[in-house]
């Protein structure tokens, strides 16, 4: 299989997600915050293995759309978490980082997809 940068950061990402949470304690009341980043930060990955396996253009860019916006919320939490300290600064800033990379990388795709769609009308 060729190498999909998008791909390949995506579930890195989600590795690192659950690494972190994982190798912590969990204080209680913060359980609810850290299984919803857990559940964004991993079906961002999800989510573009379900686009590459797509049936068509149309499915791909459903896909890619919903992963880009799993990433938003993933970013979300993060900053929440930050903000909050459950997640230390130098890790929630990491993380960000590397969502916000994620966003990028999908947002230029679906803005190349939309444009090369838009000439064939």
């Amino acid at each position: 299989m060729k190498d999909n940068v998008l791909r390949e950061k995506s579930f890195a990402f989600a590795l690192t997600i659950i690494q972190t949470f994982r190798s912590g304690r969990i204080e209680p009341n913060d359980y609810i915050l850290v299984k919803q980043l857990i559940r964004s930060g991993t079906s961002i990955g999800a989510n573009i293995e379900e686009a590459i396996g797509a049936c068509s253009e149309k499915e791909f860019l459903m896909k890619l759309t919903i992963a880009y916006k799993e990433a938003r919320e993933s970013l979300f939490w993060l900053r929440l978490m930050k903000e909050s300290t459950i997640l230390g600064g130098e890790r929630s800033s990491e993380l960000i980082e590397r969502c916000e990379e994620l966003c990028r990388i999908m947002s230029a795709i679906q803005r190349t997809m939309k444009q090369k769609h838009a000439k064939k009308l």
